[in-house]
């Protein structure tokens, strides 16, 4: 386990970064893929947010949720998701939601740094910001 240290500029100067947030991005759409069809169906999104627990933690304690509740939220960010509203979502849809996700993170936190524990196999967007920013710090570039 470690610590990283992010702020805003932390997360928007990976998300303005464009070879490492596509590159990061289209593998993590990869990895929900299941079934490897190149579009994510609304049962496999539903499965990546499950099994994050966004929803059904609050600081770390379980919470109850009632069902339909949960899929009225899960359908909701879908259709979020699904730019064209066609029943899936493509590489491009997923990069566009997810850039302005991860922009209005960086909004969000501003230039208040923040620690988080993380995983040392953990392969989240911040992991992968604080990691950007380290090596142009180290000189080490992209």
């Amino acid at each position: 386990m470690g610590v990283i240290i992010i702020d805003g500029s932390t997360v928007r100067d990976f998300v303005n970064d464009d070879v490492q947030f596509k590159t990061s991005v289209d593998a993590q759409f990869t990895a929900l893929d299941v079934n490897n069809d190149g579009v994510l169906s609304r049962s496999e999104m539903r499965k990546a947010f499950e099994s994050m627990r966004l929803l059904e933690t609050h600081f770390g304690v379980d919470t109850a949720t009632p069902p339909e509740e949960l899929t009225r939220i899960y359908d909701s960010v879908f259709r979020g998701f699904d730019g064209d509203q066609n029943g899936t979502v493509d590489p491009e849809e997923f990069r566009s939601e997810m850039k302005k996700i991860m922009l209005a993170v960086a909004d969000g936190l501003g230039s208040s740094p923040i620690q988080m524990a993380v995983e040392d196999d953990d392969q989240s967007f911040l992991k992968k910001a604080a990691e950007l920013e380290a090596s142009k710090i180290s000189g080490g570039g992209c």
